[in-house]
């Protein structure tokens, strides 16, 4: 249990280890646009949610995710450069 929490804490953590509030808010954003399509397969379609709304979430999401990735990508590259100098 203890290794699940730990892995758990380590999806929010960047390359440095400190916490990282845009994978925070991807992972945050993705969960919820997945919960909301899900229930509302069950729904009635009066209900649903507007389809800007779930873009909206979905470009949030991914925007988030990928800056984040962005970042650890980039961070590597002048990583290697400041240790040839």
């Amino acid at each position: 249990m203890k290794s699940i929490i730990n892995w758990v804490s380590s999806l929010f953590k960047d390359e440095k280890g400190t916490p990282s509030s845009k994978r925070f808010v991807g992972i945050l954003a993705g969960i919820s646009l997945c919960v909301t399509l899900f229930a509302n397969q069950f729904t009635e379609e009066h209900i649903a949610p507007s389809a800007v709304l779930v873009n909206a979430v979905a470009a949030l999401a991914f925007g988030a995710l990928g800056l984040a990735t962005a970042d650890k990508v980039f961070k590597k590259e002048e990583s290697k450069e400041e240790e040839e100098v």
